[in-house]
Parts: C-alpha cells; sequence; structure tokens
C-alpha cells in the first residue's frame, strides 16, 4: 500500500468513528466525498456516501453515489439497500431486484442480517420518520 492509501485509509477510519460518534452526516459529507475522488473504485466509501446523502435527503446525490457503490460491489447488501432507498426516495422504480439480492443474503448469512439490521436501526434511530427505510425494514424483516 502507498503511504496515500495508508492515509486515506486512516482518514476513511477517523470519519467512520466520527459517523458512530454522532457527528452530524452533513460535516462528514465533504471527507467521504475526497475519498470518494481520490480513491474512486473505494466502494466502501461510496457507500458511506450514499447513506449520507440519504439522511440529509438529498437522493438524487445517493442515487449517483450508490449506483457507484454497487457497479464496484454488486454483491454487498449495505450497497444494494442504499441503492433501493435512493431509488424509492427519489421515486425511481426497480427497486424489488435490489431487495431481493439483500434479502438472498441475510437469509444466506446470519453475519450479514445482523450487519444490515444494525445500519437499518442506526438510520431510523438518526432519522425516526424516514419512510423508505421503514418499508425497507418491513420488507427485509417482517
Amino acid at each position: 500500500m502507498s503511504e496515500s492509501t495508508d492515509t486515506l485509509d486512516k482518514i476513511f477510519d477517523e470519519a467512520l468513528e466520527k459517523y458512530q460518534a454522532g457527528e452530524d452526516p452533513q460535516n462528514l459529507i465533504p471527507t467521504f466525498q475526497e475519498i470518494c475522488d481520490r480513491t474512486p473504485k473505494n466502494s466502501a466509501a461510496w457507500t458511506c456516501l450514499a447513506w449520507l446523502y440519504l439522511l440529509e435527503e438529498q437522493p438524487q446525490l445517493a442515487l449517483k453515489a450508490a449506483q457507484r457503490s454497487v457497479r464496484i460491489e454488486p454483491r454487498d447488501p449495505q450497497t444494494q439497500v442504499n441503492l433501493a432507498l435512493a431509488m424509492l426516495d427519489s421515486g425511481q422504480k426497480g427497486v424489488r431486484k435490489h431487495i431481493e439480492i439483500v434479502q438472498q443474503a441475510i437469509d444466506f448469512e446470519d453475519k450479514i442480517r445482523e450487519s444490515v439490521k444494525e445500519n437499518i436501526d442506526d438510520g431510523l434511530k438518526r432519522k425516526p420518520n424516514w419512510k423508505s427505510l421503514q418499508k425497507v425494514n418491513n420488507w427485509l424483516f417482517n
């Protein structure tokens, strides 16, 4: 790994810690955007950026970031959840296939199920009236 990659990994980890400590998503968007700009094939950074945009009610920007993360890592359930949410929040059709991919993953692996559930619970805690996240939660876990 190059020094630049190590630095970006450190910045990513620090930004994630800030998010988990309750930092306002709006304050973290520029950091994740910079990481995405500097490492455009970093699916995790695009996934985080999409999530932050969703929390900040910017579904069009979330949609672009989520599409990018899905292109890089199509089997990652969280990228699929983010894409489904961005599609719902921006009035797009075709959500079902993304939910089905996530459903298969969470049915297959308990660890994935727990991770997706934790992320959904986190989103509902941060944004309790998030209708599309409530729908996705019901589709996946009810």
